[in-house]
């Protein structure tokens, strides 16, 4: 009944046991065919896969950054080249503890405040893998120092190679440009693992930037056997990388970095062009900043100490800085003027002004009876007042721009601005006004509403001296053949050449800074520009309110070989700052013993090297601001600051009928020359005495 124990025979047990028995040796025998299946199929189809991941635990891929091409000059000298290096980077993905790291680190390196602190920035700034360079340029003592601490600090990598050197530094700091560790914005357009490999830099402005491709080479790559903490065991296989290729321009070492030094505390600008090709030997704009700094970042206190001198280092002020031409446009007038009619030996009276109306227009001194010659020597702006009013300035305008001012130039590298050769037709679409009598009265002697570039006045006065429509070049080995003619008789060129010559050599405005290099003659014309408006940047002073000093010349004058123009912001008289550094700079190309004395005794007294001089601002600027500078900007920040301008592309506009003040081109009297500091000396007076010459 219910409660009655079922009785379990040893048969029943005997059954039940087999069942559990085969069933669970059934799962057992399954599962093991499962596992020598799957232990099959990783053996056997998947065993190429597994033993690369072995593989790679064993060994290290690494990249090798290329080695940049080198940018020489002429001769074949460097103008950026690459040197052995030991370097500390930092990959901030791998960091475990940065505060902990960077103090360690900056202990091992001794690293002060200011440089812990962009140290900081770099790495905020940073993404991922992408390095961060924490030292270069080592001594083995401080390198090996770091060496045996890396297990100690993850995250911190030591590197062996090469990285970007500059000889001359700020020389070449805006023909060249620099390079710098590849941004994330350059990593988003590229996705090239070499980018975010320690050491790799690209080029960032000016010729690295344009010939990015050229200059890159390819990258080499290392297999090393590692431990699994990543210690070296042994170096298997090196593929060495293969260099960019270099590039090779028209311009001068030498010269460049002799114009450079020779411009010392002055703002300014120095362009060379070969007479007979139209290369350009030099293209130099300081002050500059020194590309060597920027390699590896830049720091705060130096982004402040450039950004706040109101000399404007960053900017490139042979192609972009842009200045009224003042009396250096009075030789190409004259060819004009010519072409119209005007006879060479006509002579205009100068009573010391012209009058337009019933208004009298000073000139800067009474020079009596003048003809073409004499006009250009003296550089008498009544002369030429009449000649433009006689032919109309729309005479004028189109042999400017036939002879390069307001011209865009097919150069690499350089990024250029028109400036302005105004005329009736520009005035009307630029403030809707007719052309008047005053506004032609101004251009004509390079005021008003006339700009131009550095590198423009240098095309003008080597299509001058050279009588060829000449077309300057950058880079080497492809030369341009001139343009189209000039519409030129040669007895009109000998006016022009007669003129200058006679400026520098005879009675003229520049007889003061006469070539004396053998029997070499030298030819030229000063200009003295009135600085009407000047954007807003830096502190301002009596500096800002200084007038342009101007020089083009040719050399020699029997057979031109090279021209020149010179162009000296806030430089006071044509004939007092701008047309000696041009003296100096020609004689350096036929004597350069005797220019290099002449320099080493200025540099003196300037306090060094521009180099020299860059260093000891830099510490100064460290003992005064420390820590306090903000945060540099991104590259679209610096590339900005890079671009900044300092003179508008054309003067406000005039009042009707208002003529800009005239300027004198040589001193009244002899007087100290005026420091170039941003605290100068309070400036000239702008009323020249009566009679003083030009």
């Amino acid at each position: 009944m219910f409660g009655e124990a079922k009785h379990v025979s040893s048969g029943t047990l005997q059954n039940s046991f087999d069942r559990r028995s085969i069933l669970i040796g059934g799962l057992q025998a399954s599962v093991g065919i499962l596992l020598a299946v799957r232990q099959g199929w990783i053996g056997l189809v998947q065993n190429e896969k597994y033993k690369l991941a072995s593989e790679s635990n064993r060994v290290n891929l690494t990249l090798i950054p290329p080695r940049r091409g080198a940018i020489v000059d002429r001769h074949n000298a460097p103008l950026a080249t690459n040197r052995a290096d030991l370097r500390i980077d930092i990959i901030p993905e791998r960091l475990v503890d940065k505060d902990k790291t960077l103090t360690e680190l900056g202990n091992l390196l001794g690293l002060d405040d200011v440089a812990r602190q962009d140290l900081s920035d770099k790495l905020d700034k940073s993404r991922g893998f992408q390095p961060v360079e924490a030292a270069s340029g080592l001594r083995d003592e401080l390198y090996n120092r770091v060496l045996v601490r890396l297990p100690d600090m993850p995250g911190v990598v030591a590197h062996l190679g090469f990285s970007r050197w500059y000889p001359t530094g700020p020389s070449v700091a805006h023909l060249i440009g620099y390079v710098g560790p590849a941004s994330a914005a350059d990593y988003e357009k590229e996705h090239n693992p070499l980018l975010v490999t320690p050491g790799f830099k690209i080029g960032k402005d000016a010729l690295e930037k344009q010939f990015e491709p050229t200059l890159r080479g390819i990258p080499g790559a290392q297999r090393a056997e590692v431990t699994a903490s990543g210690r070296l065991v042994k170096e298997l296989e090196t593929r060495e990388d293969v260099p960019g290729q270099p590039l090779k321009l028209t311009i001068s070492a030498p010269l460049q970095d002799y114009a450079a030094r020779r411009i010392g505390l002055e703002s300014a600008a120095v362009t060379v062009i070969d007479c007979l090709t139209g290369e350009i030997l030099a293209l130099t704009s300081m002050p500059a900043f020194d590309p060597n700094s920027f390699v590896g970042g830049i720091g705060r206190l130096q982004w402040k100490m450039l950004n706040e001198d109101d000399h404007i280092p960053l900017l490139n002020k042979a192609v972009r800085g842009l200045y009224p031409p003042g009396s250096t446009m009075k030789p190409m007038a004259t060819l004009a003027l010519q072409q119209h009619g005007v006879d060479p030996e006509e002579r205009v009276n100068c009573p010391g002004g012209y009058r337009l109306g019933n208004r009298f227009f000073r000139c800067d001194a009474v020079h009596g009876s003048v003809d073409m010659r004499t006009a250009i020597e003296r550089s008498c702006n009544t002369y030429f007042w009449s000649m433009a009013h006689r032919v109309g300035y729309d005479a004028i305008a189109p042999v400017a721009k036939l002879l390069g001012l307001g011209q865009e130039f097919d150069l690499p590298g350089v990024n250029q601005r028109y400036g302005t050769i105004p005329d009736a037709a520009w005035k009307m679409r630029r403030y809707k006004q007719e052309w008047s009598a005053a506004d032609s009265l101004n251009a004509s002697i390079g005021q008003g509403y006339v700009s131009v570039s550095p590198l423009q006045l240098a095309v003008m006065v080597s299509r001058l001296a050279s009588g060829k429509n000449l077309q300057p070049a950058l880079l080497f080995g492809q030369h341009k053949p001139p343009g189209p003619a000039l519409p030129f008789t040669p007895e009109q060129m000998q006016v022009v050449h007669d003129g200058m010559f006679r400026v520098v050599n005879g009675a003229g405005t520049a007889s003061g800074v006469r070539l004396q290099v053998g029997d070499i003659k030298m030819a030229g014309k000063t200009g003295t520009a009135q600085v009407r408006a000047m954007a807003a940047r830096g502190t301002g002073g009596a500096w800002k309110g200084r007038d342009h000093s101007l020089f083009i010349c040719y050399a020699p004058t029997d057979a031109p070989r090279y021209a020149m123009s010179v162009v000296v912001e806030h430089g006071t008289f044509g004939a007092r700052a701008a047309a000696p550094i041009a003296r100096d700079v020609m004689t350096f190309l036929f004597d350069p013993v005797k220019a290099m004395a002449t320099l080493t005794e200025l540099e003196k007294s300037w306090g060094g090297t521009p180099a020299q001089r860059m260093a000891a601002k830099y510490s100064s600027y460290v003992t005064q601001v420390g820590t306090s500078a903000p945060k540099v900007g991104d590259d679209a920040a610096v590339s900005a600051s890079m671009s900044a301008v300092d003179t508008p592309e054309a003067p406000p506009k005039p009042q009707p009928n208002e003529l800009i003040e005239t300027r004198a081109e040589e001193p009244t009297t002899p007087e100290p020359a005026p420091s170039p500091t941003a605290s100068p000396s309070p400036a000239p007076s702008s009323t020249p005495a009566p009679g003083s010459p030009q």
